[in-house]
């Protein structure tokens, strides 16, 4: 499964776990070693610097503009920790640079391009996931990846969800058909429905797929999803 280009969301579950983080570059790495895809861009999550904006949003009483754009600084700010991490990774903050350069394994901090370029609503239905596949759609992609710690979406048996639409996933979600966790832990309610509320009007609306990848560690679902022939040997979620 050969690409040109493909373009990475980096989940703040796997950005602040260095065993997570490291298992996914390695596979990141071996598929750009390998030229099964020549160009990969990353694009960090806020992680819990956004998590943090959240929480103290009500509290400071600032809008809904300022916290998004808090957000995105956030996710510039992991992108730099990104490399300090991983220095051989070169990190972008030119849009122009970044469609330009071919044949690259970079860092895209995105806050300088959204500030002028951002059609996006700001609120909190936004995140780095809708920001991702709003990227995607840009850069004049058909997909987007989002690398996180679930291994997709899961339905109400606790089975993956391998592709659906976007239309019936938003049915099966607010009809009750996806797993539900009785509980007011934030943390565990993201591992059943692990993507913003935003991101299917993107799919949507741009014709855009979504596929959801488990970079965790002692996992290969990454490698598994670009080398693998058979579909069964491949966990994942796409939303199309």
């Amino acid at each position: 499964m050969n690409r040109t280009t493909a373009l990475f969301k980096i989940g703040g579950k796997i950005l602040e776990d260095l065993e997570n983080l490291n298992s996914t570059i390695s596979q990141l790495t071996h598929l750009f070693e390998e030229k099964l895809i020549h160009k990969i861009i990353l694009i960090p999550g806020g992680g819990t610097f956004a998590n943090f904006i959240r929480k103290v949003y009500n509290e400071l009483k600032f809008t809904e503009e300022i916290a998004h754009f808090m957000g995105i600084i956030s996710m510039n700010y992991n992108g730099l920790e990104l490399s300090n991490k991983f220095p051989d990774l070169q990190v972008i903050e030119s849009y122009e640079k970044l469609k330009e350069k071919s044949n690259a394994f970079c860092i895209f901090l995105p806050y300088k391009y959204l500030k002028e370029k951002d059609k996006l609503p700001h609120s909190w239905d936004v995140t780095s996931d809708s920001i991702s596949l709003f990227l995607a759609k840009e850069l004049g992609l058909n997909e987007c990846f989002l690398i996180k710690d679930v291994d997709g979406i899961l339905d109400d048996k606790n089975e993956v969800i391998k592709e659906i639409n976007a239309s019936k996933f938003k049915e099966m979600r607010d009809s009750g058909k996806l797993l539900e966790v009785k509980s007011n832990i934030q943390e565990l309610k993201e591992r059943t429905n692990p993507i913003d509320p935003f991101i299917t009007t993107l799919i949507e609306k741009y014709k855009i797929s979504c596929i959801i990848l488990n970079g965790s560690k002692n996992k290969s679902m990454i490698l598994n999803y670009f080398k693998s022939t058979s579909k069964e040997e491949k966990i994942y979620t796409k939303i199309k």
